[in-house]
């Protein structure tokens, strides 16, 4: 998300308009996962502006829409595949890795049609795979067979990481519906591919979505060492401070890669908390 108006007065100035946050969004984090795009697909006007927002060394993640994953469960869906991908297109280098991210009740019964669905992606685009159910993640046939697809195709897996989230008791409504909402499952790196996306679910506190999301620092140092162009992107209950943790991953991985770029700081801002 780009457009979460408690940030305005906390990252976004005071008085910021809805529909001019990405431009703003784009001056703390590279890259976005492009959540709006799960619930429907955007118009050309839309993609154009984002276009204009943004410069071209930001990245959208963008997850295919949900009539693709949840309502047709990857069937019968290649003409909505390719309507989505001709309506994104002209961000060009902005793209990164295209998520399809799939309901907890998309199992092992459904590795047909995910085989298949697979197999017909268009290999000049960037895929990930965001799987929720418990059997393809215990080593079984049917993990080993999405496993070894997606390392032939270069389609990374999707790592949830729900730790932080379950590591402590929710105590607010927003953890409370995370828990409910968020499956607790292994993390598991064989067939993350070549761009990497993790996704770090945090607690209520700072400290302690922060704490989980360090953990992550010398697995990210090791990929980009491996040549690996790593997405991280971090969420709270309420996401209230997404933005300032993301930027205190990025100096930790720096503190390690001294050659990693440097993120600007944006107009105002002296400290992350």
């Amino acid at each position: 998300m780009w457009a979460h108006r408690p940030w305005v007065g906390r990252f976004y100035p005071t008085g910021t308009q809805p529909g001019t946050e990405l431009a703003l969004y784009a001056q703390w984090c590279t890259a976005v996962e492009g959540n709006t795009t799960f619930y429907a697909q955007p118009t050309a006007t839309t993609v154009d502006k984002w276009l204009r927002q943004t410069t071209d060394d930001f990245r959208f993640a963008f997850k295919l829409p949900r009539t693709v994953t949840h309502d047709k469960r990857l069937r019968d869906v290649g003409a909505e595949v390719r309507s989505f991908l001709n309506v994104i297109e002209p961000l060009g280098q902005r793209i990164g890795p295209v998520q399809v991210q799939l309901p907890g009740s998309f199992g092992p019964a459904d590795l047909d049609a995910l085989l298949a669905f697979l197999r017909r992606l268009p290999q000049d685009w960037p895929w990930a795979v965001e799987l929720r159910h418990r059997e393809f993640f215990d080593f079984s046939a049917a993990h080993r067979a999405v496993d070894k697809l997606c390392l032939e195709r270069n389609i990374g897996r999707v790592v949830l990481d729900t730790r932080p989230l379950y590591a402590v008791a929710a105590r607010s409504t927003a953890a409370i519906d995370e828990q409910r909402q968020k499956p607790d499952l292994p993390v598991v790196l064989d067939a993350i591919g070549s761009s990497p996306i993790v996704r770090v679910i945090g607690e209520d506190t700072v400290d302690g979505t922060l704490q989980g999301l360090l953990a992550w620092v010398p697995q990210i140092v090791a990929w980009l060492d491996e040549g690996r162009t790593p997405y991280v992107f971090v969420h709270q209950p309420e996401n209230l401070e997404s933005p300032g943790l993301a930027r205190a991953l990025h100096e930790a991985v720096a503190a390690k890669l001294p050659a990693l770029a440097p993120l600007p700081t944006p107009p105002g801002q002296t400290s992350m908390f």
